[in-house]
């Protein structure tokens, strides 16, 4: 048995498998997320640990036998968070989360103080990083960063507090900025940007290692039966990557999630650092990734659901009636409202958190189901943005997989498909997400299985094909929204509050 434990930026999914990897028992728990102030966001990180517990304590009740014969368990996590904490493993700040924006005068100061910054990172410096926050408390909050013993990714303090072990994966530090990920090692240059040295940092591993065992006390309380081993785990976009079985530079994965993610592994380490896509190692040995990431991708439909008090299926076939209804039209592609899903900034290609969502071309006759149906096209076109970008350094992979709440809607796959002008393939187990993935990697850590046993593709639910007359409706629109797109981008700076 093994479980698989995914800790999200609103819950926490812990999964119970088999060694069919058929899933046994699940159970989610919410979390607390913080806002202090604009564009800050924060978590308390006990309340991963009880979430975790509490998790725990529901599969134990429901497969008591399963649940204590557990040999291995795998974390995967949100990434980029700070957690920090002192010689006594106090924590000394609320974890600044990966889509705080607070730190972007950090990020610039780091790029002209390190020209090479982008070639030891292969990244740019973006504020959702962690280094670029560990800046902002050594200005802003002194104290605290002197006391700074330990810095830990989301996951990796939840490791430390079932093992008291301090390790990280390849793919969640390469998230840091402190990690040179051709080399996939700690750098010196870059750690010491941020006044902190690899003794600040917990031990490298690949996703697939076992790095620890549960701590006796702990394990005798939640009920297992066996030393259980803990692997080396992931960021949630890799281990959503391995719960799909994408690990091949013919494969990608499309994550139409609350974020945005385009997903596609390279055996090569090549970055893009222009056009903002991340470039960070997979968690398995010798594999690395492009990403691109759109901050809002599902939570702009659940922003315009809530302002026109609509649940999501209901507001989907509206936008879907509009298409239907409208797209024959010969003034469709001018006078459909176009729609920019920056609520909270964006990164790819931009890298500019003072972006903002916004509306155009609204006219007096504009109704609810096309300011819908142009939310969805918005989120749908900044997913497109991020292909794009991936794609100027890495040929178009024959495998695309999507996952993610959008993958329920055969509309919205539809126009992603014809959109990306590519074949779009929805798995059976779209919804396992990167619980099952971390699962996975427990299996692994075992040290009783191999990667090409485990790590095997999704089963294929469905197919979508592009529509070439649709794709060349949509290329119009894509044309016209780019246009505004990067003329609104020209002035964001002067439109958000300082």
């Amino acid at each position: 048995m093994f479980i698989g434990i995914d800790l999200g930026t609103s819950s926490i999914k812990t999964i119970l498998i088999d060694e069919n990897q058929k899933t046994i028992s699940s159970h989610t728990e919410k979390i607390k997320l913080l806002n202090p102030s604009e564009g800050f966001y924060e978590q308390d990180p006990k309340s991963w640990f009880n979430a975790t517990i509490k998790c725990f304590n529901k599969i134990r009740l429901e497969k008591p036998k399963q649940f204590s014969a557990v040999k291995s368990l795998g974390i995967s996590g949100q990434m980029h968070g700070a957690t920090l904490i002192d010689k006594n493993n106090t924590i000394l700040h609320p974890c600044i989360l990966w889509n705080d924006t607070r730190a972007m005068n950090q990020c610039y100061f780091m790029e002209k103080k390190l020209k090479s910054l982008r070639k030891e990172s292969g990244n740019i410096a973006m504020p959702g990083f962690t280094a670029p926050k560990i800046l902002w408390v050594k200005e802003n909050k002194p104290k605290i960063f002197k006391k700074i013993f330990k810095v830990l990714l989301p996951k990796d303090y939840l490791r430390f507090r079932l093992s008291q072990a301090y390790y990280t994966d390849m793919s969640d530090a390469s998230g840091t900025l402190w990690l040179n990920v051709k080399k996939r090692k700690w750098s010196e240059k870059l750690l010491n940007l941020t006044d902190l040295s690899e003794d600040n940092m917990p031990s490298l591993v690949e996703g697939t290692d076992s790095t620890s065992i549960v701590e006796k006390k702990i394990s005798n309380k939640i009920g297992f039966n066996n030393q259980v081993i803990i692997a080396g785990g992931a960021g949630d976009q890799a281990a959503g990557a391995i719960g799909s079985g994408v690990i091949y530079p013919n494969q990608s994965v499309i994550s139409l999630g609350t974020s945005g993610v385009y997903f596609s592994p390279t055996n090569k380490f090549i970055p893009n650092t222009t056009q903002a896509v991340h470039s960070f190692c997979h968690c398995l040995p010798n594999v690395w990734h492009h990403m691109s990431v759109m901050l809002s991708a599902t939570n702009c439909l659940d922003w315009i659901c809530r302002i026109f008090q609509l649940d999501i299926d209901s507001a989907i076939l509206k936008a879907q009636k509009y298409f239907k209804d409208n797209n024959i039209n010969t003034n469709f592609v001018q006078t459909t409202p176009f729609f920019f899903p920056y609520l909270t900034g964006e990164r790819t290609p931009y890298n500019n958190p003072n972006l903002r969502g916004s509306l155009h071309s609204l006219n007096p006759s504009t109704k609810i189901d096309e300011i819908i149906y142009s939310v969805i096209e918005g989120i749908t076109f900044g997913i497109k943005d991020g292909f794009e970008s991936v794609h100027n350094v890495s040929p178009k992979n024959g495998k695309i997989y999507l996952v993610g709440g959008g993958s329920k809607s055969d509309f919205w796959c539809n126009l992603l498909s014809s959109s990306l002008n590519s074949e779009i393939l929805l798995g059976k187990d779209a919804d396992l997400g990167p619980a099952f993935g971390a699962a996975r990697l427990a299996m692994l850590a075992s040290k009783n299985y191999n990667i090409k046993d485990v790590v095997k593709s999704m089963p294929i639910k469905k197919k979508y094909k592009p529509i070439q007359k649709l794709h060349n409706l949509l290329l119009l629109r894509y044309k016209l929204w780019k246009e505004i797109s990067i003329n609104n981008e020209s002035i964001s700076n002067n439109m958000v509050l300082k």
